[in-house]
């Protein structure tokens, strides 16, 4: 038998894809929405981390 029949047989299903895409857009519009309202200067602050050679994680 195969997965989709599974499926099929389940009542209700069809709300867990509709859900997941609800998820999917409503995080990434956050992420776009905080990308754009971020501080510049800590958006640069953070991008040169991982240049940083004075990290204490790794001493």
């Amino acid at each position: 038998m195969k997965f989709i029949n599974y499926l099929e047989s389940i009542a209700g299903v069809d709300i867990y894809g509709l859900a997941s895409l609800l998820i999917f857009m409503i995080l990434f519009v956050a992420i776009t929405i905080w990308t754009f309202k971020a501080d510049k200067k800590m958006i640069d602050e953070i991008s040169q981390i991982p240049l940083d050679n004075n990290n204490p994680i790794h001493s």
